[in-house]
């Protein structure tokens, strides 16, 4: 009889779409391997319930001390000590025993992380930006796991860690799937496409610099452009006016849900620096002019340009320095100098981690059967690709020869955990 082993994988994200994003992918990865899924997530995470399909979605209270002055904080706490109590509830209660919980950032992740801590549940922290954030840093040294997506993270302190690891950050699969496409035919007598995207909310500062810019273009420029851009719902309207006197074919709207395909036909990307499109740009190979937001914590959006602009996969605006006059002049350019769209889009690829949900999952799952308990996994029938299963001692995951095969269980036995040293604290 064929079986692997699967675990019921708990994942903590909430708030913004950039600690979502990562969370539905690799949600979509543990799926595929037969893993059962749930979320644990905030008010604001509910509203993306759409991208979990598939998985089981619990909705906790939580709370947050940034921005609030020292009688704010005391407040808190209180709520802060409820939303934990209220997680280690849900996770005893839970049908199977969690086998990890991921957490992504935020203060949504806290209390989760938290509770499967006082539980014993294994837990790991995935960072998607280049500075470790606020609550990262509080709970990383208490974690079995912090998984990182850019190499020279700052803020982390590396050798307090139990086990840290690269994955990069997580991105959709049809995404991934573009950087082995062939780039969108492009030179000086051909169509040139621009996506305009603003975070998962927009940003007003390209609703009023963008078809400034684009206005004051040659007409025989303009007439080559293709234009799709995501706007706020208070600025769309004037947008779409100022696009109407250059009569270039324009979309327009306050949501792009088919990011992948705009994506696929797009020769250059305007954006913010979130830790979202940086990984998405770099996956799909796609050159970018990046904003950073001003106002982002430690600056990060800054730091997580840093490497693609580097190596010359992005040009990069200090917000204060985006203008029209200034986005028109590289418009120009770029547009008689198509080759360098391209290579620019080649060095942005350079530089991702199209693995960066494979290898997160590989971590998840490695936790789940060193560190977790084994009332946590389940062994299912599974379909005849999977390994043939021999009845021989479970071995070291974490080995070289096991480490892409599925998870083997012995055959119609019961299942005894073999005496394993801390594998994790060996691969630091």
């Amino acid at each position: 009889m064929k079986r692997r082993r699967t675990s019921h994988i708990v994942l903590a994200a909430g708030g913004t779409g950039g600690h979502v994003f990562p969370a539905s992918a690799l949600k979509d990865e543990l799926i595929s391997r037969g893993h059962q899924v749930s979320l644990v997530t905030d008010v604001r995470g509910y509203g993306y319930k759409d991208h979990f399909n598939g998985a089981k979605i619990y909705k906790i209270n939580s709370t947050s001390f940034a921005g609030r002055g020292l009688f704010g904080k005391i407040l808190a706490l209180p709520k802060i000590i409820l939303s934990v109590l209220q997680a280690r509830s849900l996770l005893k209660t839970m049908p199977q025993r969690p086998g990890v919980v991921v957490g992504f950032g935020g203060y949504p992740s806290f209390p989760a992380i938290r509770a499967a801590a006082s539980l014993g549940i294994p837990t790991c922290l995935h960072e998607q930006n280049a500075v470790l954030g606020r609550v990262n840093r509080l709970m990383a040294k208490s974690v079995d796991a912090v998984a990182l997506s850019f190499e020279k993270t700052r803020k982390a302190e590396f050798e307090k860690y139990e086990h840290v690891v690269v994955t990069g950050n997580p991105v959709r699969r049809e995404v991934v799937e573009l950087g082995d496409k062939f780039y969108p035919d492009i030179g000086e007598d051909r169509i040139f496409r621009i996506l305009v995207i603003g975070g998962s909310q927009g940003a007003s500062i390209f609703g009023e610099v963008v078809p400034q810019a684009i206005s004051t273009l040659p007409r025989a420029l303009q007439r080559r452009l293709q234009i799709t851009q995501q706007c706020r719902a208070e600025d769309i309207d004037r947008v779409r006016a100022i696009y109407a006197e250059t009569k270039i074919a324009v979309e327009l709207s306050t949501f792009i849900p088919n990011i992948p395909e705009c994506l696929e036909w797009a020769h250059l990307v305007i954006g913010r620096a979130g830790a979202s499109t940086i990984a998405e740009l770099t996956a799909a190979g796609r050159a970018g002019i990046l904003v950073p937001y001003p106002h982002a914590t430690d600056n990060h959006q800054i730091e997580n340009a840093r490497e693609m602009v580097i190596n010359g996969g992005a040009w990069l605006f200090n917000q204060k320095e985006f203008n029209a006059a200034e986005l028109a002049k590289l418009l120009q350019r770029l547009a008689k100098r198509p080759r360098d769209v391209w290579r620019a889009s080649e060095d942005a690829r350079k530089v991702g981690k199209p693995y960066a949900t494979k290898d997160l999952a590989d971590l998840v799952e490695r936790l789940a059967l060193v560190k977790g308990s084994w009332k946590s996994i389940k062994t299912h029938d599974e379909d005849p690709a999977v390994l043939t299963v021999k009845v021989v001692p479970v071995p070291d995951p974490l080995s070289d020869a096991v480490a892409d095969e599925p998870f083997a269980a012995q055959e119609d036995k019961e299942v005894v955990k073999p005496p394993i040293p801390n594998p994790l604290k060996v691969l630091r």
